[in-house]
């Protein structure tokens, strides 16, 4: 053995009750796993008081450039994520041609940004996974994204598919499970995947049910209409054949305070009639978006120009602030817009960092203009290429769903901008911290459950996800008393305390608390791909 790991405390990602034990790693992999004083090894970590646990995997992560661009990735590596689902929501940047990677590019630059200089040298998920492969800290897996193909196919306009383009894109779903993709994501808030049709998404499912993957929605509403959307895709689901993996699976804004019990009802009666669901919660209240995501999606159709031409119309903009303001469009969840509620975090132009952690209402307040008018102002002095806080969400809602049979972890997190969300630095020693440690809303061999074992086993993970002889050393050594998130609002980019070592296929990335800059990770594809 290369290394033995002594005397801690392993939970080995099942839930099962914490015990001594040490643990040695050959190359990659976990070598034994034996009581205190069996193994021996070079060099030996004394790890007393400490708990070893599987590392954490990473369900909803928004890290597709920003773990090209900034290899280190001391955002998930310093919190003790080793593995991390990209191709959310949706929208990512694989399958493309140049023209979707172009618009792509300008609609996610409040999400990942837009590197200067940076060498976007894929098309297709294979060459996406192949670029992962050439040096990243944490693993990879990968979800088509459907609104991307739909662009690819259909284009950005507001209706059904035909018969040739559906066949078209059940090609282009079937292709990227091939290359490697571990199932399909949806964003249907989002243009202009929210043009598909219940009936669209059962036949792009079906395709994936029968090449083992799952489908990851994130669904038609969080706000009215969230049971009826949640709903919707429980029935794509039955209907399809696909497991189902709900996205940052919250109820949110005024409309759903309280209702987590509904949500819950409807997965345990579908669980229990043999559906095979699963979710993700990150541990925190306030949601993140780009600010152009709360338009309605008839303002958005045709993509960036359009939108700006639309935008710029004076009658076009009454119309607009009419529906967000009185009615709530479909992009802000069906809601009225409570302007104090939404704070943008992120801009892309320096004349407008002063409207950075403040709210629109309050920004309008000082710039002596409705909010309606400083929003439209700054999406098209931006070109849409702004990110927002969503303040909306409930803790007794946040509680429930996390106590959830087939709960897993999320961080959503958003690297970039000027004050992204703390959850992208802080969710997973959140979890452990103030759910487990100070509220005791989880125990903790349950809760490293819930962010190890349990995400892997949805991801078809036969080697991951658990302390065992034979699994990828991919493990998280940290104190159960002093592990916390320093990350927050005003502060977003601190790295956790708490954690002494961070292990990535055996290599350490996180040493003594400090980050070695080790780049082991690599692609996961899935175990039905061709590769």
């Amino acid at each position: 053995m290369d290394l033995v790991i002594r005397g801690a405390r392993v939970a080995d990602g099942t839930g099962a009750p914490l015990e001594i034990r040490d643990v040695g790693i050959t190359g990659d992999r976990i070598a034994d796993v034996a009581a205190p004083g069996e193994l021996t090894a070079p060099r030996v970590l004394d790890a007393t008081g400490l708990v070893l646990s599987p590392g954490f995997i990473d369900m909803h992560s928004h890290s597709d450039l920003q773990v090209l661009a900034n290899p280190d990735h001391l955002a998930k590596i310093s919190q003790g994520v080793t593995t991390e689902v990209l191709g959310q929501d949706g929208l990512s940047y694989a399958p493309v041609n140049d023209e979707v990677l172009a618009s792509l590019r300008q609609q996610l630059a409040g999400w990942n940004d837009d590197p200067a200089g940076f060498d976007w040298n894929w098309r297709s998920v294979g060459e996406y996974l192949d670029r992962l492969d050439q040096g990243i800290a944490t693993n990879a897996a990968y979800l088509v994204p459907q609104g991307t193909v739909r662009m690819l196919v259909v284009g950005w306009e507001d209706r059904p598919a035909t018969d040739t383009e559906l066949a078209r894109m059940q090609e282009l779903v079937a292709t990227g499970l091939a290359e490697g993709a571990f199932g399909l994501s949806s964003g249907l808030t989002y243009t202009p995947g929210m043009y598909a049709t219940t009936e669209e998404l059962v036949e792009l499912c079906r395709v994936v049910g029968e090449r083992g993957g799952y489908y990851s929605p994130h669904h038609r509403s969080y706000g009215a209409g969230a049971l009826e959307a949640f709903a919707e895709m429980v029935d794509v689901s039955r209907r399809s054949g696909c497991p189902l993996h709900l996205a940052h699976a919250t109820m949110n804004f005024s409309v759903n305070k309280g209702k987590a019990p509904d949500l819950l009802r409807l997965l345990d009666n579908a669980l229990d009639d043999g559906c095979d669901i699963t979710l993700d919660t990150y541990p925190y209240l306030p949601g993140a978006t780009y600010l152009s995501a709360l338009l309605p999606s008839w303002s958005t159709e045709g993509g960036l120009e359009p939108t700006l031409a639309r935008l710029s119309d004076p009658d076009t903009r009454e119309r607009i602030r009419a529906e967000i303001e009185e009615s709530g469009s479909d992009g802000a969840h069906g809601v009225p817009i409570d302007w104090d509620a939404i704070e943008i975090n992120g801009v892309r132009r320096e004349e407008n960092a002063a409207l950075v952690g403040h709210s629109v209402l309050a920004s309008a307040r000082t710039a002596g203009k409705p909010p309606a008018e400083l929003y439209f102002d700054t999406l098209i002095d931006e070109k849409l290429g702004t990110s927002c806080l969503m303040h909306v969400g409930h803790e007794e809602n946040v509680q429930a769903i996390m106590r959830h049979r087939t709960h897993t972890g999320g961080s959503d997190g958003l690297l970039v901008g000027a004050r992204p969300h703390p959850r992208a630095w802080g969710t997973f020693p959140r979890y452990l911290a103030r759910y487990v440690r100070e509220l005791g809303v989880l125990e903790l061999a349950d809760c490293v459950a819930h962010l190890t074992g349990r995400a892997a086993r949805r991801l078809g993970l036969s080697d991951r996800g658990l302390v065992r002889p034979g699994h990828a050393a991919d493990l998280v050594l940290f104190d159960p008393d002093t592990v916390a998130d320093t990350a927050t609002f005003d502060n977003p980019r601190q790295p956790a305390a708490g954690l002494h070592h961070v292990f990535v296929n055996g290599v350490a990335a996180l040493e003594d608390g400090t980050p070695t800059g080790a780049l082991a990770g690599h692609s996961l594809r899935h175990p039905g791909s061709r590769r």
